[in-house]
């Protein structure tokens, strides 16, 4: 059995690194609309995780029922959220698995 090119490995890994932190870029630079209550409360949310802005249509504000409001812009923050993890599974998930495959 031959030992593998060092060399070559390590251009691998370099040229892995340079992949990963290009994916890691996009995801940053992206932005996901999170939404609630068929898209009565919006948020947007940037790659880091920022809340960029939250929108809530006026006909769900009643004074009497917070609860449901509460529970809408929670429900917008964690369907942005999702949607932020479902981007960097999709950018990072094969730069990993390939990772993998290198003995990383």
């Amino acid at each position: 059995m031959t030992q593998p090119d060092m060399n070559q490995l390590m251009q691998q890994a370099q040229q892995m690194q340079a992949q990963l932190q290009e994916a890691q870029k996009e995801i940053v630079a992206s932005v996901v609309t999170g939404e609630a209550g068929n898209g009565l409360v919006t948020m947007e949310m940037a790659g880091s995780g920022e809340v960029k802005s939250l929108s809530i249509d006026p006909k769900i504000v009643d004074p009497e029922d917070i609860e449901t409001l509460q529970d809408l812009v929670l429900g917008a923050f964690t369907d942005a959220n999702n949607k932020l993890q479902n981007l960097a599974q999709e950018k990072m998930g094969p730069l990993s698995q390939g990772m993998n495959g290198m003995g990383f």
